[in-house]
C-alpha cells in the first residue's frame, strides 16, 4: 500500500488551495502543516505539497520523464462530473475535454484536470454503466 506521495510546488498558498480543494471533496483530511508544507490523509495515506527550501530549478512537466500524472477513485460518474464541473473554479483546468468522460476509452469514465503548476490528476468513476450514454 503506498504511505505517501510529496510534490514540490513553486507557490504553496496556491497548491494549498487546489489541492486541498481537490482532496476534501475526495474524502482526504488535512494532516499536518508547517511553514514550507502541508498534508491530506485519507486512511494510511497522505499526500503532501511543500515549497522546500531545497526547491531548485525549473517547472514540473509532465511530459518529461518522472511523474506524468495521479489517478484517484472519485466515486460515481456523477461525482466525476461534480468534481470536473467544479474543478476550473478551484485551480484545475480540464484536459481533453472534447473526449469527456471517455478520454481513456469507452468502458473508462474519468476526468483529467491539470492545475497552474502542471499537475495532473485522472479522477475515475468506480462504476462505469454498460451503456455510458445513460448518463449524459
Amino acid at each position: 500500500m503506498l504511505h505517501h506521495i510529496e510534490l514540490w510546488v513553486p507557490d504553496l498558498p496556491r497548491a494549498t488551495r487546489a489541492w486541498g480543494w481537490l482532496l476534501g471533496r475526495l474524502g482526504y483530511e488535512p494532516y499536518q502543516e508547517w511553514e514550507h508544507g502541508r498534508s491530506w490523509r485519507l486512511g494510511p495515506t497522505y499526500l503532501v505539497v511543500e515549497r522546500s527550501p531545497a526547491l531548485r530549478g525549473g517547472e514540473h512537466d509532465r511530459m518529461r520523464p518522472g511523474l506524468n500524472h495521479l489517478a484517484f477513485h472519485a466515486g460515481t460518474p456523477a461525482d466525476v462530473d461534480g468534481l470536473a464541473r467544479d474543478a476550473p473554479a478551484h485551480g484545475w483546468e480540464p484536459l481533453f475535454p472534447d473526449r469527456y468522460p471517455h478520454a481513456g476509452g469507452p468502458g473508462h469514465y474519468a476526468a483529467y484536470l491539470a492545475d497552474t503548476d502542471g499537475f495532473e490528476v485522472e479522477l475515475v468513476a468506480a462504476e462505469v454503466p454498460a451503456n455510458p450514454r445513460e448518463l449524459r
